[in-house]
């Protein structure tokens, strides 16, 4: 008799950022991929970060090249640089509690486990943004807790429409969630969800008993003329009694170029919660402690500097994406590129240039597998990530990511220049094949 895998295992598909991936290995011939399936930032980190890099190995933590343990909270140095990275954007962080994870990812188990327990044992589901990041849904889904979700909807003109606060609360009222995810700085679409949205949604948690999870991976990453949001700068001044239920998921990756740090960090000012998943966390032992080194060398830089870095942050990418989404709606006549408020996104929508049969999944397989386009003197494929997993829908609902992909402005500013014209002929190249049946 054979070894039986778990069912859990058995249906597991990648997630839909790394699919495109996944596949494009498999390939025998010499193409070249350009990859904006996934936000794996290509610019250097931090000054300050790359200084200890260089040296970690002199550091007194590191001598003779012994690497222990951290404790299961982080060393206190990266706890701190987290909340001096939160205060030099104007929030007070004299009540919060700060635990070291193993990137965002790790902080987002923890949260759903946190607030919504585990199915096994607690039927309380996470209310979820959609188009919302998929990691949350993958996440439930090993924990076996329920999702729901608010919908919004790409409109011609590029933009993500948000419901009504009040269809909000009727789904809060029908599906009795334990918690609500915000993504305010939007990752897939690149809404910006300001101050006054947020306060609205806390106002919502407080009334039906609500934790409030704000991921803010890109926060101070946003390009217009509004002042910075974040769940720590609703108070109870503004909304009552909802301090004690907010939590933030914090990350190295985006606003300081480190994806590969895999250092992230779970934010509460809920102490019981803090505790609880500390103890909870005490299986996994510790997070990375080199990387936990490296991103603490912000601990003490100053508010004016830590602005400065991201002005230049939010500088660059406001250029690029101005650039590259333009050049794509030029490419295509018909196409709806969403235009990023905030983070590093764009969701693409084809459902007026292609066929009514078409698949956004299948599509990126083909690029991913076998499509080509020659270039400059090379060929190349272009590997985006179809959006259907970004998205829950009942059976009898058509999904509105079946014609829709994401793209992350994440290569180099000259790689990016190419994708317009890449992802225009690989379209036009895949219908063509289509039609004729090959």
């Amino acid at each position: 008799m054979e070894a039986v895998i778990s069912e859990h295992f058995k249906k597991r598909l990648p997630s839909p950022i790394r699919l495109a991936q996944i596949e494009f290995l498999k390939r025998k011939d010499k193409v070249k991929d350009i990859n904006v399936a996934i936000g794996n930032v290509s610019l250097p980190m931090h000054p300050l970060m790359k200084k200890r890099m260089k040296n970690f190995s002199k550091n007194s933590l590191f001598k003779k090249g012994v690497v222990e343990y951290s404790i299961t909270k982080g060393l206190e140095e990266t706890n701190q640089a987290f909340l001096n990275i939160i205060a030099s954007s104007g929030f007070d962080v004299k009540n919060l509690y700060s635990q070291i994870t193993d990137g965002g990812s790790f902080a987002m188990e923890l949260v759903i486990l946190g607030t919504c327990g585990s199915g096994s044992t607690e039927k309380k589901p996470l209310l979820l943004i959609d188009p919302a990041y998929p990691n949350y849904k993958s996440f439930a889904e090993r924990l076996r807790v329920k999702t729901i979700s608010i919908k919004r909807k790409l409109e011609e003109n590029g933009k993500f429409s948000l419901p009504k606060i009040s269809e909000i609360e009727d789904v809060i009222k029908r599906e009795k969630p334990a918690a609500l995810v915000v993504i305010p700085y939007d990752n897939p679409t690149g809404q910006f969800f300001n101050q006054e949205i947020l306060n609205e949604l806390a106002k919502l948690c407080v009334k039906y008993n609500l934790w409030m999870i704000s991921d803010e991976a890109y926060r101070e990453l946003y390009y217009g003329n509004e002042k910075i949001s974040s769940v720590w700068g609703i108070t109870n001044e503004k909304v009552p009694r909802i301090e004690g239920r907010r939590i933030s998921i914090e990350t190295s990756s985006k606003v300081w170029n480190a994806c590969g740090l895999r250092i992230g960090a779970l934010i509460t000012d809920n102490k019981e919660f803090h505790e609880k998943s500390v103890a909870e966390s005490t299986a996994s032992l510790c997070a990375n402690i080199i990387g936990q080194y490296i991103f603490g060398s912000l601990a003490n830089e100053s508010p004016k500097k830590l602005r400065k870095w991201y002005k230049k942050q939010s500088k660059y990418y406001k250029k690029m994406i101005t650039k590259i989404r333009d050049e794509l709606v030029k490419s295509l006549p018909g196409i709806i590129v969403s235009l990023p408020e905030a983070s590093i996104y764009s969701v693409i929508d084809v459902r007026n240039i292609v066929k009514k049969d078409f698949s956004a999944k299948d599509f990126v397989l083909y690029c991913a597998s076998k499509g080509k386009i020659k270039y400059r003197g090379e060929e190349y494929t272009l590997l985006v990530a179809p959006m259907e997993g970004f998205y829950s829908v009942k059976n009898s609902e058509e999904n509105p990511g079946r014609t829709q992909m994401r793209i992350a402005y994440i290569e180099n500013f000259n790689k990016m220049t190419f994708v317009p014209f890449l992802f225009a002929e690989l379209l036009k190249k895949y219908e063509e094949e289509r039609k004729n049946g090959l």
